[in-house]
């Protein structure tokens, strides 16, 4: 069997292959960084609603929650744990700690690359400086 032009189809073929697969083998072992985020610590209140562990897996659990028993049941009032009283708002209870949207929820959802429904009905808070 004869190839016709065989030389030339052959560079053309390592030349393909060199630019289709140049983003894998150009990024070997050149892994980006895991970026970490770093929210804003609590700066007002002493003690949020529950403890970090459950806030960090489970807050959206809970906003959910607080968001039906509030619509839906007027309830407004939440108790902790320890028998400590919380308003159940996004606005008037965590944001009155956490009180920078981008540099607390927005680091960890970008991370996560999650995009909550929270912004669909609250507005974003004002960030105070």
């Amino acid at each position: 069997m004869k190839l016709y032009n065989g030389p030339q189809i052959i560079v053309g073929l390592v030349i393909f292959l060199a630019i289709f697969t140049y983003p894998f083998w150009s990024g070997a072992g050149k892994a980006a960084p895991v970026p970490k985020p770093q929210p804003v610590p609590k700066s007002v209140a002493t003690q949020c609603v529950a403890d970090t562990a459950y806030m960090r897996t489970s807050h959206m659990t809970l906003l959910n929650h607080w968001r039906d028993e509030v619509v839906r049941d007027g309830d407004r009032l939440y108790e902790s744990a320890n028998g400590k009283t919380f308003n159940m708002s996004l606005s008037n209870t965590c944001f009155q700690c956490h009180t920078s949207k981008v540099k607390f929820c927005d680091q960890c959802h970008n991370y996560l690359a999650v995009a909550p429904f929270c912004w669909d009905c609250h507005l974003v808070p004002k960030e105070k400086k």
